[in-house]
């Protein structure tokens, strides 16, 4: 502990030093941005950015076809402009002509070469290969071929349309990587990363700490024309205690933290989800929707859960509003309709509030009216959301409703989803890229456990005519009809009760600035300055 502390010192300590060969560049604190990962980092490959840890310092270091702007719509990257054919089954990229990777030894006496077509062909061939076992392989589930035409033109051939496919694009799985780096045996590109990004590597001491510095040869520039970034330097830190780190951000000695912890969320805010008045003055909260969907899943292969008045029950049986003002400090947007977030095409807002004591004690006791036995029920959940859990114990036991808390390890509770195992389990869904198909796609009959991502089984054959329409419709407002009308369909019969869409939720000293939020959580250092 002693030894990773000296290091932390040292780590944050205002004149930062970085040695480049004989020479020795100083900067300031303004030059350096700061924050600490307590999940840690496995790697800097993004063939295995599975996580956000991972994506976070791979979004620096590496670029891909295209991204996503702030707003979540698709922009060019190292590809300039693209076609899509009419039928939305061929893509051809022109890429440009002055994108370079990092500096290496092995790229030659210029020690870097331009980026072409045939990387791209490279790397997507890397992903997919069995001897990687990259997790990123389902992103091009939907292709059927892809190839470089020649230095600048990329073509890919998908097997049938899929209109989020720009969208999988804009993942990390898809970055272009070097193969002269990448098949050098005598290099580890998990931890040695070479790739085009906005930063580049320096030093990566695991567990305490890793440096990126600015690519003096990044390909994109301002609205004025001067050459991206702005910062000479990130600087990550991983204090595996989330108290130690918001304690770190207090003090002054790291720029920004995401999210929120127990340990600090009533200290830093209010019930009403606003900043607590003392700092109100020393530092900023950004905030906006966050593509999550909190919910709790019904398996409905169970005989009490197949029960659509059991479902309704508990669904209108809790205050959504009083949750998210207790329980998550106004971080979270409890005004919920279908599985589709605030920030999505698809999404609708709640006309009614959902919460309604009273039909949910009719819904209980017509079920008591033919049954027997009492209803019980065991909602599955992990010790993270357990505070959420003992609230819903509370509430629905006030219907008549015997509940039992089943706290789990998150790895368990995990697996046992995914095999069908559970009855009633606490689940959130990320999205893996910004569109509404990649909600929907959880109960779509297809997609059963375990060979997609429907944990709950639940099937309805007008919701699976109306998914296929949507993944062959090109025209973007046709398909949110279909988004929409899909949606409907899962409010009504209620294989999830949706808990709050969630909120991103980050804070930074008031000298960082251009550090906008975005709902898939993602963090793009490029534009950012300290002053």
């Amino acid at each position: 502990m002693k030894y990773q502390l000296g290091y932390l010192l040292l780590f944050t300590s205002v004149l930062f030093l970085v040695s480049c060969g004989k020479k020795e560049s100083i900067f300031t604190d303004n030059d350096v941005f700061r924050y600490n990962e307590s999940a840690n980092i496995q790697t800097l490959d993004p063939a295995f950015a599975r996580n956000m840890a991972i994506i976070w310092p791979c979004t620096q270091l590496f670029n891909g076809l295209v991204q996503l702007d702030d707003s979540l719509h698709v922009a060019p990257d190292i590809a300039k402009s693209w076609n899509i054919s009419a039928d939305g089954l061929q893509y051809e990229f022109t890429l440009r002509n002055d994108v370079y990777f990092h500096k290496h030894k092995n790229f030659g006496k210029d020690s870097t070469r331009l980026v072409t077509a045939y990387d791209f062909e490279y790397s997507f061939n890397r992903v997919l290969s069995e001897e990687l076992a990259s997790p990123g392989t389902w992103v091009f589930q939907h292709v059927n071929n892809y190839k470089a035409v020649n230095d600048s033109v990329f073509k890919i051939d998908l097997k049938n349309p899929f209109p989020a496919f720009l969208s999988l694009l804009s993942m990390k799985y898809a970055s272009v990587v070097p193969k002269e780096i990448t098949e050098d045996k005598s290099i580890d590109f998990r931890s040695n990363p070479i790739g085009t990004g906005p930063f580049q590597f320096k030093i990566w001491e695991e567990n305490v700490k890793l440096v990126l510095r600015k690519n003096p040869n990044y390909h994109e520039k301002d609205s004025s024309g001067k050459r991206l970034p702005y910062l000479e330097s990130i600087a990550i830190t991983f204090l595996p205690d989330k108290q130690s780190g918001f304690m770190q951000f207090i003090q002054g000695k790291i720029d920004m933290i995401s999210g929120l912890d127990p340990s600090y969320k009533d200290e830093l805010l209010q019930p009403n989800g606003k900043l607590q008045e003392k700092y109100q003055d020393k530092i900023k909260m950004l905030t906006g929707p966050y593509l999550n969907t909190e919910y709790l899943g019904f398996n409905m292969n169970d005989p009490l859960m197949g029960d659509i008045r059991i479902r309704q029950a508990l669904n209108h049986g809790f205050d959504r509003t009083k949750l998210v003002a207790y329980l998550r400090n106004g971080m979270g947007d409890g005004k919920v309709n279908g599985m589709i977030p605030n920030g999505l095409a698809g999404f609708q807002p709640a006309k009614d509030p959902l919460y309604n004591p009273t039909k949910a004690k009719e819904l209980i006791n017509q079920v008591k009216k033919n049954r027997k036995l009492p209803i019980e029920i065991t909602l599955s959940t992990n010790n993270t959301y357990l505070d959420i859990a003992e609230y819903l114990h509370r509430e629905w036991e006030r219907l008549g409703i015997k509940v039992k808390i089943d706290v789990m390890p998150p790895s368990t509770l995990r697996q046992a989803i995914a095999t069908n195992k559970l009855s009633f389990f606490r689940g959130s869904w990320i999205a893996d890229y910004p569109d509404a198909e990649n909600y929907l796609s959880l109960f779509y009959s297809n997609n059963f456990t375990p060979n997609g991502p429907n944990y709950t089984h639940f099937k309805n054959t007008t919701y699976d005519n109306l998914y296929q329409q949507a993944l062959n419709t090109v025209d973007d407002e046709k398909r949110t009809e279909l988004y929409q009308q899909m949606d409907a369909i899962t409010a009504q019969q209620v294989p999830v009760i949706i808990l709050f869409y969630d909120k991103v939720a980050r804070f930074t000293q008031k000298n960082v600035h251009n550090l906008q939020p975005n709902a898939m959580n993602g963090l793009n250092l490029k534009y950012v300055q300290k002053h």
